[in-house]
């Protein structure tokens, strides 16, 4: 072969050897996502939970005791059995601050219901039965979009994503009922008790004997814009690792604006009684503002509580987050 032959031979190998490794780094768009150590973890929608959370407004204020109330009880127990979770209703009936019976509904989903290691999700999905941090219609319920409606949204769309990408590892998410029905803000603040009877009645009656989780991660307020995550202090004190953990994952994947490391005072909600009554160390993703009164979302407890202020970004990096403990965790 001449010189001629040679340069061209070599520059037809070369030309084989170069396509043929690009090609091998040509993606296309799929619903799965890959860490930098390989794991696999699926792309959360947050379109779909967006969605999910407009379903449960459209149905109006979810208070107990409503026909709103009973109209969502049924699509959240409808959608968790279409995206093939084994779902339980507990019923039963809990005294408000007031006296009034309240008829709750705990629905619990579970994946893999026979696998030993759990993990457990949860949020709240009623809603408020008055505004009363609001200046106007102060006595009537409010829509709640951020304050029930995100955090059930979330768990909703990490539901369709298990049944489209099927995990070993067990799980039950569990939405608690009559988690908003405390004293007003401008009456006296009576017992702390008053508030989360949902988690309350499940951590000391537990869907099933003797159940366990190894941890559990709860979602309130989830849903608005630029919202802010701290290390609540309910979290701190019992679930540290948790939070480590977490809190890691979030600002590997780019949520750190969502995710701060800021250590906040502790609050009464529904992790606290699954801490301190059934002893799953628990933590709890709830957005902390320290330009408000409460250091809540700004219309916590408001009607301003609606779609307006949910934002797909905030879904996302909470949706994304909890995706991957937990496929992390299907994994080890």
């Amino acid at each position: 072969m001449n010189q001629r032959g040679i340069i061209k031979s070599s520059l037809i190998i070369l030309l084989i050897i170069f396509f043929g490794c690009s090609n091998k780094n040509i993606t296309t768009k799929s619903n799965i996502s890959e860490s930098a150590s390989n794991l696999i973890v699926p792309k959360f929608n947050s379109d779909s939970a967006y969605l999910y959370i407009e379903n449960q407004v459209n149905f109006g204020p979810r208070v107990p005791n409503t026909k709103a109330h009973l109209q969502c009880y049924k699509y959240l127990v409808s959608s968790f059995n279409r995206f093939g979770a084994t779902v339980i209703t507990q019923s039963a009936g809990v005294k408000r601050y007031d006296g009034v019976t309240m008829n709750m509904k705990n629905i619990i989903a579970s994946f893999n219901p026979d696998a030993y290691k759990r993990i457990l999700l949860c949020a709240h999905w009623d809603t408020r039965f008055l505004a009363d941090n609001d200046s106007i219609n102060i006595e009537s319920p409010i829509l709640g979009a951020n304050d029930g409606g995100s955090g059930v949204g979330v768990l909703l769309e990490i539901a369709r994503q298990i049944q489209l990408n099927p995990i070993n590892l067990g799980l039950d998410i569990i939405l608690f009922d009559v988690e908003d029905q405390g004293p007003p803000s401008y009456a006296e603040r009576g017992e702390s008790n008053t508030w989360c009877l949902g988690s309350q009645y499940w951590s000391l009656n537990p869907h099933l004997k003797n159940y366990f989780a190894d941890y559990g991660i709860l979602l309130d307020m989830v849903g608005a814009k630029d919202a802010k995550f701290s290390r609540e202090g309910v979290s701190e004190r019992f679930a540290s690792r948790i939070l480590d953990k977490v809190w890691s994952i979030a600002n590997n994947n780019g949520f750190s604006r969502f995710f701060i490391s800021k250590k906040t005072p502790p609050i009464i909600d529904d992790h606290l009684y699954i801490n301190n009554m059934i002893h799953i160390p628990t933590i709890n993703i709830v957005e902390y503002n320290d330009t408000t009164h409460n250091r809540f979302n700004a219309h916590h407890h408001k009607h301003s509580d609606n779609m307006d202020i949910i934002d797909k970004n905030t879904l996302n990096a909470v949706g994304q987050t909890v995706l991957e403990v937990i496929y992390r965790e299907a994994k080890n």
